[in-house]
């Protein structure tokens, strides 16, 4: 999943950007509005986390510009402790969470799970896919009740497949969210991962669909 954070105060985000890495996000990072807008406008984003006090450009003026543009990516803004108006102007101008600072970085990271979850049309922490579960708090996948061990690429691979089971998913697709837009992307290595994926997971439920890309296939 490709993770936007914008944040003008350098130490916290360094800290979002960690933490959001240690979970096994791609993350993307902008200190100003205007550099926010353009990467939210061109990249294919899974979820933003949004400081509104920015230079350049304050946030809710990117956020009113990005769901003008029709960018419907989930957005938690973080706000200052007691400044209520500007919770209601940033969900007025398309927020879907608020977070007040300061904020425990586990709730961060819960809520921005829940805000992909519900995007993706799922309400539970774990994704399950015939006999194939994804724990999305703990990043533990098994099978059939039986743990599998994932390398942190191939996590992020079948974490967008689950979250979108049943629709095809290019090669291109799969390479914008699982890679930071700083990363040397290269989309051969896709089929690297599925591969891998294959290998690990019960035959026939990672579908290649030709000239178009994969579809996870969940059994009756």
């Amino acid at each position: 999943m490709h993770i936007l954070v914008v944040e003008d105060e350098p130490t916290l985000a360094a800290q979002l950007v960690e933490a959001l890495a240690a979970a096994g996000y791609a993350v993307d990072r902008a200190d100003n509005g205007r550099d926010a807008h353009f990467i939210g406008d061109v990249e294919p984003l899974d979820a933003v986390v949004l400081d509104l006090g920015l230079p350049l450009m304050d946030g809710i003026t990117v956020l009113k510009k990005w769901r003008a543009a029709g960018r419907t990516m989930p957005v938690l803004i973080l706000t200052a402790r007691d400044n209520w108006h500007e919770k209601v102007a940033g969900i007025d101008a398309g927020a879907d969470d608020y977070l007040t600072k300061p904020f425990h970085m586990e709730e961060l990271l819960a809520r921005l799970r829940a805000l992909i979850r519900r995007a993706g049309g799922h309400a539970s922490a774990e994704l399950a896919c015939g006999p194939v579960l994804l724990d999305t708090r703990a990043g533990r996948v098994s099978v059939n009740g039986d743990a599998v061990n994932l390398t942190s690429h191939e996590l992020r691979v079948l974490d967008y497949l689950m979250h979108h089971q049943g629709e095809i998913v290019s090669r291109s697709d799969l390479t914008e969210h699982i890679y930071a837009q700083d990363f040397d992307r290269d989309s051969n290595t896709i089929e690297v991962f599925i591969g891998r994926l294959r290998k690990k997971l019960p035959a026939g439920m990672i579908e290649t669909v030709r000239g178009l890309g994969y579809r996870m296939v969940c059994p009756a």
